[in-house]
């Protein structure tokens, strides 16, 4: 929960590709407290069974941009093994093509951002949710 002087994150991602919450993606948290500052990594969290990560770090006071890592390729690696030991002649060779995402935004404090990836093995796109 966001307070006066800091901003709360929180994320969950849809596999698009099959309409369903993609479970086990580490996500990881990164705040700097300028445009000109460096990095610093705050921690992270695994989605759960409904895509969520409900544990994240609250970003330090001060802080003005947020990163989000999402380490997608471990994810689609294991559905793709399961899909091979599902249907053997219907196996796809090709390789992850995101093996992750990193979304950048802006925060303020007192605010909450929550930040959805819906995700399939050839393309991404966020937003800003509620």
């Amino acid at each position: 929960m966001s307070t006066s002087t800091t901003a709360s994150v929180s994320t969950h991602i849809l596999d698009t590709s099959i309409g369903r919450p993609a479970e086990g993606v580490a996500v990881h948290l990164s705040a700097r407290s300028g445009r000109d500052t460096d990095w610093r990594a705050l921690g992270g969290s695994t989605t759960d069974a409904d895509g969520r990560c409900k544990d994240l770090p609250l970003p330090p006071e001060g802080t003005t941009h947020v990163r989000l890592d999402f380490a997608v390729e471990a994810y689609f690696e294991k559905k793709q093994a399961d899909a091979q030991q599902d249907a053997p002649a219907n196996r796809d060779s090709g390789a992850v093509f995101f093996p992750e995402v990193a979304i950048t935004f802006a925060v303020k404090p007192g605010e909450h951002y929550h930040v959805p990836l819906l995700l399939n093995p050839f393309g991404y796109s966020v937003y800003r949710g509620s």
